[in-house]
């Protein structure tokens, strides 16, 4: 064999043996990559399929294992004619995101949930196919920082006019107020006007005759909130100026002699 192709052969056998390595180092890098990648999705799917056990770990349990406080009620238990739909144990509310992880029920003193249910009957006796439907009721004082918050941009003076400044207590707190509206018997509200946690004026009943004069509310609207109005008023609640489905059982400074604050979701139940 000549020199010239002895080198030829020596040069190929040196090309197919780089080629031969460079594709097992691939091989290798591909494989590690898999592993890492299965790895990384593994753990993802890991923690996607078991938000559980992380809000376990870090919180109180479920709240069908722990009792509420004897001085609280269930709405739905002492009427099982209320409709319950608490807009802060998801996103459907002004701040878009949950603001309620533990109370998943509406809760309020037994007191005030037997004039709610006075509420209920008187409308039962006006049509049989409505029913009250509660949107929010014992709010802890932590959860109203937050809604204090997020409306920051509205000067304290107008701001007061949507959620009582934390400091002072909402009467919410307490569990002696409810946001609540009404509905028929498949669940559908009937049309106020304005939706609930509504900041425009239009939402204000105060302004309800100006309003109805420019035709920017109905005569069907305003009839609406007068039947909810007027049951709850009959049955011991008050309203006030400036959104049509929030109602208190008592004034602040009577709530804060008959019953205990509650600060977080933990002090709702009973859990010492």
């Amino acid at each position: 064999m000549r020199a010239e192709d002895i080198s030829l052969e020596i040069s190929t056998n040196l090309c197919r043996m780089k080629f031969h390595s460079i594709l097992l180092v691939m091989l290798v890098v591909q494989s590690c990559s898999s592993a890492s990648t299965n790895k990384q999705n593994n753990s993802v799917s890991q923690t996607i399929q078991s938000p559980e056990k992380d809000v376990k770990k870090d919180s109180l349990p479920p709240e069908k294992l722990l009792p509420v406080r004897p001085e609280l009620v269930d709405v739905q238990i002492v009427s099982s004619a209320i409709k319950v739909d608490l807009k802060y144990t998801y996103s459907d509310n002004f701040i878009g995101d949950t603001l309620y992880f533990l109370i998943k029920k509406a809760y309020l003193q037994k007191d005030v949930a037997q004039k709610l249910a006075e509420a209920q009957r008187l409308l039962t006796a006006m049509n049989p196919d409505l029913h009250l439907l509660v949107y929010d009721a014992i709010r802890p004082r932590e959860v109203q920082t937050r809604m204090w918050v997020a409306l920051d941009s509205i000067p304290v003076s107008q701001r007061v006019n949507f959620v009582s400044n934390p400091k002072n207590g909402s009467i919410h707190n307490y569990g002696a107020a409810v946001d609540l509206t009404i509905c028929d018997g498949n669940g559908k509200p009937l049309d106020m006007g304005a939706g609930f946690d509504d900041i425009r004026k239009i939402a204000y009943p105060s302004m309800e005759k100006r309003f109805l004069h420019s035709g920017e509310l109905t005569q069907l609207h305003v009839d609406n909130r007068n039947i909810l109005r007027g049951v709850m008023r009959k049955a011991g609640f008050s309203s006030i100026p400036t959104e049509w489905w929030h109602f208190n059982s008592c004034s602040r400074q009577t709530a804060k002699s008959k019953y205990k604050i509650m600060e977080t979701e933990a002090d709702i139940f009973s859990v010492n």
